[in-house]
């Protein structure tokens, strides 16, 4: 058996690391993409010829046409929660097994949703840019966590985890999800009610056709003026025109953003660069941790697929037939 590992140098080092390379040479002769730039299409089906497995990180697409092209292709393995770019239909007419990873970056995403609200609460990164740059940073009075509203928008798993952490702060936390059951210690409100109750709006929602543009003006306009907005989602779930007009006009505090619409999910340039805006570039769920739960994940799901099993996080095993 054939893997290619899709993922570039970098995302290699940074998204993968050695203790999943090796698990994944021993169950399989690994080939690598040694090239700087993601594989497009035409790129992945010369790169996978002799391949009877790829493991594609999250920014090579799993196009509907490269399917047919790839005769030899058992499986397509997603090392990533998000399988929106993979034409799952297409790999099922053609035979081919498609995989996701399961989400093992729940406690790193929440723990950056915290900082976030830290550092647009206390001006860290503003008064640490003054400093840098040789101005005298301007005293803000600040807010502290405990005893404000924060409101979750999608009570999967992060925000299960986000809201047990903001209790222990003494947080108040409200959450808007039509499709979950809160405890007794969480209020559950619809959304227009959240935005206009909440000091911390952050927004975890799952990313599919219902939820583009739910933070739009509309939104933006209930939610108070003193209060903050944090996305760690996805990028197309917010307006991102009329999240500007309300930085810009000060009808909000000020957001924080590790998604946005830019290449690879990132936050948009334009967006990021306002001055009570805090950016990262999609690294909530980048510590080792994280990174390995998903990476270890695809050698369990590659080993099984080499054993003709079907593995966990398998999307369309119904409709499997290129078996080895």
């Amino acid at each position: 058996m054939k893997v290619l590992l899709a993922h570039t140098p970098e995302m290699r080092r940074n998204y993968y690391g050695d203790r999943s390379l090796n698990g994944l040479r021993a169950a399989a002769e690994v080939i690598l993409h040694e090239r700087d730039e993601t594989l497009d299409a035409a790129s992945l089906v010369r790169a996978a010829k002799d391949a009877d497995i790829i493991v594609a990180d999250r920014m090579t697409e799993g196009r509907g046409e490269i399917f047919a092209q790839l005769p030899r292709l058992r499986a397509f393995v997603r090392c990533a929660v998000d399988i929106r770019n993979v034409d799952v239909d297409a790999a099922s007419e053609a035979g081919v097994l498609v995989t996701r990873a399961g989400p093992g970056f729940v406690q790193a995403v929440a723990e950056l949703a915290l900082g976030f609200m830290v550092d647009l609460s206390r001006g860290v990164s503003r008064a640490t840019a003054d400093y840098q740059a040789g101005r005298k940073p301007e005293a803000r009075m600040g807010r502290q966590l405990a005893g404000s509203k924060i409101g979750i928008i999608g009570y999967g798993s992060i925000g299960r985890y986000l809201a047990e952490v903001a209790k222990v702060l003494r947080m108040e936390v409200l959450v808007s999800d039509p499709f979950a059951t809160v405890g007794d210690t969480i209020r559950q409100f619809g959304l227009d009610e959240l935005l206009a109750t909440s000091d911390y709006v952050v927004c975890l929602a799952i990313a599919n056709e219902q939820t583009e543009n739910l933070i739009g003006e509309a939104a933006l306009a209930r939610m108070q003026k003193h209060a903050v907005f944090v996305n760690l989602s996805r990028g197309n779930l917010v307006d991102e025109a009329a999240l500007a007009r309300a930085l810009l006009e000060h009808r909000i505090a000020g957001a924080a953003m590790d998604v946005g619409r830019a290449p690879d999910q990132m936050p948009t340039p334009e967006l990021a660069k306002l001055p009570n805006v805090i950016a990262t570039p999609h690294v909530g769920g980048l510590t080792p941790q994280a990174i390995e739960y998903q990476s270890l994940e695809t050698v369990r799901q590659v080993e099984a697929i080499v054993k003709g099993e079907v593995p966990p996080g398998a999307v369309n095993a119904d409709r499997w037939t290129r078996r080895p």
